[in-house]
């Protein structure tokens, strides 16, 4: 078995929460400990790992990113190797992320090329975000890179496809819970108490004329609204009621222009109900707006590369917080094609292992041809 593939099972079995990858962290140490140290730097940064790799003439330094948390979802894959964490699973392939990253390192240690390289394994990603404290740390300003890259995983491209695009890739995205508080009472009594479910019904079809009615046509936008929950019993007058969702645009304008509806529609909710509200936005991550020249300069190589398919794709609503990354350094994140019937955060997902061999051969080379240029 591919030794990387057997790291991608053992971390799939030890799945953790944003700041909480304490095993994670443990189990990433303990590989860069057993490589050959002569070329290798290592930091801790709260529960993430940065990884240095000296190269032999080093005219720049390059940033690979990986993210190693998990996700709060109980696991339906039938795998031997399930998740050993009750209510967690690696359902959004970053078990797949990180041993990938260490195929590459392991790679750079073994064969160095011309220039540094930091790898960033990053906590955090699905909530409340690491990237972007991450990058204000000392740790990362002591080994900043000059340009960096990164990859996420796609169910729906198969084995030896990578997508990706000049310009912006993954929309601005922002949690969203809101919270309507009234007076609860007997549902014999309506007209003794302020329902709130009633309430947040209105609210939630309210949210969605933002899209319809305050959005341009010509640019996008989306309020989901994935869970609500109110009240005790069928016969009690619900005195609170919670609305948590998502709110993803393609520029960090429409994201203000939409928070600002949000705002007075909630607003407008509490006088006509009599009730009070607070919204709270949660995590944020900024857009991720791929580096023009660094990706078409990426996609011109794996061009080149033997079993590689490159697919020019078109932006999604997807969200990550390696958005913040690109933000201050130049770079780019592509799709990496892993064949699973399911998608991501899917309690079956399953992507392709041979995807992980075709992205350290493609990363790496990359690697040690952009030193050459």
């Amino acid at each position: 078995m591919n030794p990387f593939v057997q790291i991608r099972r053992d971390l799939h079995q030890i799945p953790e929460l944003g700041f909480q990858e304490f095993k994670t962290q443990a189990y990433i140490l303990n590989y860069l400990a057993a490589l050959p140290q002569e070329r290798i730097e290592i930091q801790t940064w709260r529960t993430g790992v940065l990884a240095k790799v000296k190269g032999r003439n080093p005219q720049q330094t390059i940033g690979y990113r990986a993210d190693i948390d998990a996700l709060p979802i109980t696991e339906e894959t039938g795998y031997e190797f399930a998740s050993t964490h009750e209510g967690l699973m690696h359902a959004c392939g970053h078990d797949m992320h990180t041993s990938i990253a260490l195929g590459i390192l392991t790679k750079l240690v073994a064969e160095p090329i011309d220039d540094d390289a930091v790898f960033l394994f990053q906590p955090a990603e699905e909530g409340p975000g690491g990237a972007e404290p991450m990058i204000a740390s000392e740790e990362f300003r002591a080994w900043k890179p000059d340009l960096v890259l990164a990859l996420h995983i796609a169910p729906e491209y198969p084995v030896g496809t990578i997508a990706t695009k000049g310009g912006l890739l993954f929309a601005n995205t922002s949690e969203l819970f809101i919270d309507v508080k009234g007076k609860g009472g007997h549902a014999a009594f309506p007209h003794n108490a302020n329902d709130m479910i009633v309430a947040a019904s209105n609210l939630v079809l309210q949210l969605q004329t933002i899209i319809s009615r305050n959005v341009n046509p010509l640019d996008s936008a989306v309020i989901t609204i994935g869970k609500i929950t109110g009240g005790t019993v069928q016969n009690i007058i619900a005195e609170k009621a919670r609305l948590e969702g998502t709110i993803r645009t393609l520029s960090a304008e429409s994201m203000e222009r939409v928070k600002s509806r949000i705002e007075a529609v909630v607003r407008g909710i509490e006088a006509s109900f009599a009730c009070e509200a607070a919204i709270d936005y949660g995590a944020m991550y900024y857009q991720v707006d791929n580096h023009e020249e660094l990706t078409a300069e990426f996609m011109e190589y794996a061009r080149t590369q033997s079993g590689v398919k490159v697919v020019e794709c078109t932006e999604a609503m997807t969200g990550e917080d390696f958005g913040y990354m690109l933000r201050d350094t130049p770079g780019f994140m592509f799709w990496l094609g892993v064949d699973s019937a399911y998608g991501l955060h899917h309690a079956k997902l399953q992507p392709s292992e041979d995807a992980i061999e075709t992205a350290i051969s493609l990363v790496s080379g990359y690697m040690a041809w952009k030193g050459t240029r």
